[in-house]
């Protein structure tokens, strides 16, 4: 009996570890263009639930601007409570417990009148206790892990989605402060060599008075 039951706990602890390699994540990935304000809502089904998530403002063209003004992000609870804020970011990260179940509001706030593209990610995570598994003395645990190992994976993504999003801004901000680069280094060019026109123009000037001036 002892062998039977440790054999069905084995089964469904495979069963667990083949469901959490194969379902997809629990993960929430949006493209925003915020002209003003933009929201975006998320339902949470326990409390004490662990929300996590990021953004990154990816386009913004700062050809003619020193840096990025950022925007701001508030996160309202069902209750209409504040649980985070982040102003004046152009990228950030989150992560707070739940303080009820319910739809959460996160709303973009952009100061500019530039309409901004934001990446944004989120993801509600679970951890279920003990006591809320079925009782068995063998299989509770395994749970428990799993849906720790879960998270921890889920994490693990999250993070990669906000690297890549930074990079992506990286690689404009960097294209766009070439571009700046190269603008600046021609009109340089121009500037000297209107210069050096001008300064010949002058002194052929000179020299074409004090010619006069010596025939007379």
């Amino acid at each position: 009996m002892e062998r039977r039951k440790a054999s069905n706990g084995s089964a469904a602890a495979f069963i667990w570890v083949v469901l959490l390699l194969v379902l997809p994540l629990r993960l929430s990935g949006l493209a925003l263009t915020v002209h003003e304000v933009e929201c975006v809502y998320e339902f949470v089904h326990f409390e004490g639930d662990l929300v996590s998530g990021n953004f990154v403002v990816v386009d913004h063209n700062i050809f003619w601007g020193s840096d990025h003004p950022g925007v701001d992000l508030i996160v309202s609870s069902p209750h209409g409570d504040t649980v985070h804020t982040s102003k004046g970011k152009s990228g950030d990260k989150f992560e707070f417990k739940a303080p009820s179940g319910g739809m959460y509001k996160f709303c973009f706030h952009n100061p500019t009148k530039i309409p901004e593209s934001i990446s944004f990610n989120i993801h509600v995570g679970h951890i279920p206790s003990e006591q809320h598994l079925a009782k068995n003395e063998h299989f509770d645990p395994v749970n428990v892990k799993i849906a720790e190992l879960r998270e921890s994976l889920e994490s693990v993504t999250l993070e990669q989605r906000y690297l890549k999003a930074r990079d992506a801004r990286h690689r404009l901000t960097n294209e766009s402060t070439r571009r700046r680069l190269i603008f600046y280094t021609v009109v340089e060019y121009l500037l000297l060599m209107l210069a050096s026109v001008l300064q010949i123009w002058y002194i052929r000037r000179l020299f074409s008075k004090s010619v006069a001036y010596n025939r007379v």
